[in-house]
């Protein structure tokens, strides 16, 4: 299997492709960012694309994004899309465009490398494979989207409800401000204000946070 695969964590994207190079897969190019996975795939050209939801320039979505791309380009090419948390709109987004040749897993599985090869057969074969969570999710009711907040980011809004800006959030949490800047993008894509405009989202996600 030819595989091209996008990642922006150093270390997962080695482990994936020594993983995927010791199963017997050729893996074309390796990258960690949404730009560089279409030019490698209009470069190689491969079976399978594997690729992170979230990803620079943006660090949101960007990752879903260049695979909805290549599959407008391509409709034949398999995608694998792997994302931290589930979030169904990703999901829906990405099956919208056709399930056919479709995956969405979430990291966490990637670990259960049989399930994660599994995954990856049946896309390259042509099959939908969803991750057994993200199925569960989409079987109940709409969860209140707070729910979908990590720990770490729920500290962030609060201190953020508080008015403290994001350098006095890294400060204060002792972690840099890009890693601040990716925990406010996360909260923002998570409350589904990523692509709201005229209003500014900083302040939504403290009322949506202050109602809850």
């Amino acid at each position: 299997m030819r595989l091209v695969l996008a990642e922006d964590s150093a270390l997962l994207r080695e482990g994936l492709v020594r993983l995927l190079a010791d199963e017997g897969h050729d893996v074309l190019a390796a990258v960690p960012d949404a730009p560089g996975l279409l030019t490698a795939v209009e470069e190689h050209r491969p079976d399978v694309v594997v690729t992170d939801v979230r990803m620079p320039p943006d660090n949101t979505d960007d990752g879903l994004r260049a695979a909805l791309e290549i599959r407008r380009r391509r409709p034949g090419m398999a995608v694998l899309v792997l994302s931290q948390f589930v979030e169904k709109r990703y999901a829906t987004q990405l099956l919208a465009a056709g399930s056919e040749g479709v995956g969405y897993l979430l990291k966490d599985r990637v670990a259960h490398v049989d399930d994660f090869l599994d995954a990856l057969d049946r896309v390259a074969a042509g099959s939908t494979a969803l991750d057994p969570e993200m199925v569960r999710q989409l079987m109940t009711g709409h969860a209140d989207p707070l729910e979908r907040l990590t720990p770490r980011e729920r500290d962030v809004l609060h201190l953020m409800a508080q008015g403290h800006t994001n350098a006095a959030l890294a400060t204060r949490l002792h972690v840099s401000q890009s890693a601040v800047e990716k925990h406010v993008n996360t909260i923002f894509d998570k409350l589904d204000l990523m692509h709201v405009t005229g209003y500014s989202r900083r302040i939504l996600a403290i009322l949506r946070y202050l109602g809850s």
